[in-house]
């Protein structure tokens, strides 16, 4: 079977996504401005920068403390390395879809300006001196990357109009199993006759004859081959499948709920996004327009994630979503 985050990653880098592209990607309805005046620099500052890194940063800390840091996915970077590569391409996505937006004729009313200009005071009075410490932030770049923000939502909005990106509940449906995998046939055999009798413990048994990386697992389509998959899927909450051959491993499931309702809405809003995504990567691809110069590499490598400097601030996208929406 191939790699994978394990369960907690799995969701932990689902949460990552939905929070860096949600806003991004779902488009503000809204019709044709008139032009901005002031010409944007290309190129983001560190402050600019950091806000991103805080806040994705500090909200992490706050579920998983600052062990999370020191976790190894398993291409083998830290997770600190990949956090920071990630707030990479949302900064060079969201600039993309800025000049995107321009060249579509897009910009700010002053109606709209107004609401930015209150919404970055109201994210700059919030933060702490050890938050200003941390990330050197002003007003001004605050605004800035609203302003940024805003724009690209408004060229998603405009470009993906009319596509269908419906997700069904069915293709998002995430199940919790638990399950045994095993390379050998009479192994296999001989395990699933154990977990078959009465008063079993399939959890026991899974944990001392499973092969394979997980056991307890929120399962969804696509992740397993595909006649495991289905022998899992087709199972009710409490049911035990029969032992079930695919691609040389041998699986048993039990079912634990049929129906994960909170990790479903999850999958499905990330698939919504990964589709809109694509759709603005194949719009930008299309447009021949260059990569926007975001940050220099100058500052880049000088930004940690670890380290006591008593930042807490989580606001950024917080507070957009409470002023526009999700």
């Amino acid at each position: 079977m191939r790699d994978r985050c394990s369960g907690r990653m799995k969701r932990l880098c689902a949460v990552f996504w939905l929070a860096v592209f949600c806003l991004l990607l779902s488009g503000c309805g809204a019709g044709f401005p008139f032009a901005e005046e002031e010409e944007k620099p290309q190129e983001y500052t560190k402050p600019q920068a950091m806000i991103i890194v805080a806040t994705e940063r500090n909200r992490y800390e706050k579920v998983y403390t600052d062990q999370i840091w020191e976790v190894t996915l398993a291409d083998g970077r830290t997770f600190e390395v990949y956090l920071l590569e990630q707030v990479k391409e949302f900064l060079t996505n969201l600039k993309a879809m800025k000049l995107l937006a321009e060249e579509q004729g897009l910009s700010l009313t002053s109606a709209e300006q107004s609401r930015l200009k209150a919404l970055s005071s109201r994210y700059y009075e919030g933060l702490t001196d050890q938050d200003l410490e941390y990330t050197g932030v002003t007003e001004e770049d605050a605004l800035l990357l609203y302003q940024d923000y805003y724009l690209a939502n408004k060229a998603v909005g405009l470009l993906t109009a009319g596509i269908d990106l419906e997700v069904s509940d069915s293709e998002a449906k995430v199940i919790s199993v638990r399950m045994i995998q095993i390379s050998s046939e009479a192994a296999a055999e001989a395990v699933y006759r154990r977990v078959s009798q009465k008063g079993s413990d399939f959890l026991a048994v899974a944990r001392e004859t499973s092969e394979g990386d997980q056991i307890e697992l929120s399962l969804g389509r696509g992740e397993l081959p595909k006649a495991a998959e289905d022998a899992a899927f087709a199972l009710a909450s409490g049911e035990m499948s029969s032992l079930i051959e695919c691609e040389g491993w041998y699986y048993i499931f039990q079912c634990v709920s049929d129906y994960d309702e909170d990790a479903t809405q999850l999958r499905k809003t990330r698939i919504y996004e990964e589709r809109k995504n694509q759709v603005f990567q194949q719009i930008y691809s299309q447009s021949g327009m260059d990569a926007p110069a975001v940050f220099s590499d100058d500052y880049w490598p000088e930004i940690r994630l670890t380290g006591d400097d008593g930042s807490t601030t989580t606001d950024f996208f917080l507070l957009y979503e409470e002023e526009f929406g999700s």
